[in-house]
């Protein structure tokens, strides 16, 4: 009797062991799944602004390092993705830098729409260009050890750095094995960085191995203001843009419908590809919207619309899946359907 207590005892602790291990250790996978289809209008705020009769709503994929019990399930599971965590996070990135990384770019996400809203509803703008940001560095290559991220890059060879753009075009125009020289600002210190061009990965395009966004100052009247936590990413920036553009007109764009979209909107409101919008769909449906705006990408053959529309005929929703190539074709579609 007593041997059978023991051997219950032990089967149970290694159960226990075995439990905690699947939910704790870390594999060198990443996990991606449907996330949630947050309604906008606590997140963005217009001063002055009504409330709509509906919603617009920022759709998110949830995505973590996988524990084996979460990449067990996404094995099993719809519209789990699993990648490799060198393919999602580069090697010589920390999930914090990753992480920053995803934050700066959502900071720059709400700037490009408040800019492209404010425009096309004729509100009160100004934007002053203050240079370009370090968001992640690539090992191996010529910017690794010398920039960091957060460093501010203010001028490439003497010439001013307004935009991304300046410093892209610059470097592009270059031949490898040339040397450019950075000043940047870091931690209120001026410093020069001499930085000869390499061969991109898998290219013969100079550069040194930095992703970039471009700082400015962006200033509007009303005020509008961003709650968005630690939500990451550029993909909200065509749905940020239209509950901006809603909340600066007097006419209610909603007219009742929860909207849902993604898409990340450049300054000229193009509205470019995105990742896991299949699962974007399934967030959406579950949330009950009525519409799903995806990126057309000119009608490309695998664009984020036909992979919206496949999803949405085999998860056998209702939701209308409308493709968008600019902020005014998903502004126009709005303005013209009926009210609910």
């Amino acid at each position: 009797m007593k041997q059978n207590k023991r051997y219950i005892l032990f089967v149970i602790l290694l159960l226990l062991i075995v439990f905690c291990f699947s939910g704790v250790y870390r594999m060198p996978y990443y996990v991606y799944k449907p996330g949630a289809a947050d309604a906008l209008d606590p997140i963005v705020s217009v001063e002055g602004s009504d409330k709509s009769e509906g919603d617009m709503h920022l759709v998110t994929v949830r995505g973590g390092q996988a524990t084996p019990f979460q990449y067990v399930m996404a094995k099993i599971l719809p519209y789990h993705q699993i990648e490799k965590l060198e393919d999602v996070i580069p090697e010589g990135i920390s999930e914090e830098e990753y992480t920053q990384a995803q934050l700066m770019q959502m900071e720059s996400s709400q700037e490009a729409s408040t800019v492209v809203a404010y425009k096309a509803a004729g509100a009160d703008l100004q934007i002053d260009y203050k240079g370009v940001y370090v968001v992640s560095v690539v090992k191996g290559l010529p910017a690794d050890g010398q920039l960091k991220q957060g460093d501010l890059i203010t001028a490439v060879d003497g010439q001013e750095v307004k935009e991304a753009a300046d410093l892209t075009d610059y470097v592009t125009s270059k031949k490898i094995g040339d040397t450019i020289t950075l000043q940047i600002e870091r931690d209120d210190e001026q410093l020069e960085k001499k930085l000869k061009l390499q061969a991109l990965p898998d290219t013969q395009i100079p550069g040194i191995g930095i992703t970039l966004v471009t700082d400015r100052d962006v200033t509007e009247d009303p005020k509008v203001t961003f709650s968005s936590g630690q939500i990451g990413g550029p993909s909200a920036g065509l749905m940020f843009s239209l509950e901006i553009y809603d909340q600066l007109e007097e006419e209610d764009l909603t007219k009742g419908y929860q909207i849902c979209g993604t898409g990340e909107v450049d300054y000229e409101g193009n509205v470019g590809r995105i990742g896991g919008i299949d699962k974007k769909v399934v967030a959406a449906d579950k949330e009950g919207c009525d519409i799903f705006f995806a990126p057309n990408e000119q009608g490309a053959e695998d664009s984020n619309f036909e992979v919206a529309k496949q999803t949405a005929e085999d998860i056998g929703t209702d939701m209308k899946i409308i493709s968008v190539d600019t902020f005014e074709d998903a502004k126009d579609y709005l303005e013209q359907m009926p009210a609910k």
